[in-house]
């Protein structure tokens, strides 16, 4: 899915470096790495996605459990997580699954995917409604979630990170992949990918 930035806020350049914490968020983890594997595995692969990008769910659905058995469980690979929502819709659930703690974020993000086509594109759904039940079953209080949509500070930080990763990978489309490993500085691979060719690529990674 190409990106469209005319769906998303119009943000300024910042200073602030991609998952440093804002000033409002200075004292906790909310911006901090989300990832899958060891932080020693030979090879780390960013993704980043959108929540709302179907491309992103069937690689979630239909890759990512065997990335997990035969990769990141064996420690060949670490996965980090990276926000790159195409439209408001993915921005508010990003916001969500950030505000939840980390040990929940990666559970959060799949269940959303597994269930993408009710949440986000459901003829009449109200995708905040859908939103707030997923994260109450998540453990987040319909307080917190009231607070966590409303965070403009967190939309910043994330839109930020996407304009970063913009800039800097030359990301324009979810998923986009970024491999770095002894065989491999920020190498880029952008679409989803099937799990024999996604573990050629963590190979290569590997050296």
């Amino acid at each position: 899915m190409t990106i469209s930035r005319r769906t998303l806020l119009a943000v300024p350049a910042l200073a602030l470096p991609f998952l440093a914490t804002s000033r409002a968020h200075a004292a906790d983890s909310i911006l901090g790495v989300r990832s899958l594997g060891d932080d020693k595995a030979p090879v780390t692969v960013t993704e980043w996605y959108s929540l709302t990008c179907p491309h992103c769910a069937a690689f979630d659905r239909e890759s990512m459990p065997q990335i997990r058995k035969e990769l990141i469980d064996a420690g060949k690979v670490r996965i980090v997580y990276g926000d790159f929502p195409l439209d408001q819709v993915a921005l508010t659930a990003a916001v969500v699954a950030r505000s939840l703690p980390p040990q929940r974020y990666v559970p959060f993000i799949e269940a959303l995917f597994a269930s993408q086509d009710r949440w986000a594109f459901a003829r009449g759904v109200n995708t905040t409604e859908e939103l707030a039940k997923m994260a109450a079953l998540a453990g987040l209080s319909g307080e917190a979630f009231t607070a966590a949509i409303n965070d403009q500070a967190l939309r910043t930080a994330i839109l930020q990170g996407q304009d970063e990763a913009d800039k800097i990978y030359h990301v324009d489309s979810t998923p986009s992949f970024i491999f770095n490993g002894p065989g491999a500085k920020d190498r880029k691979e952008s679409g989803g990918r099937p799990f024999d060719e996604f573990a050629k690529l963590v190979a290569a990674a590997a050296g």
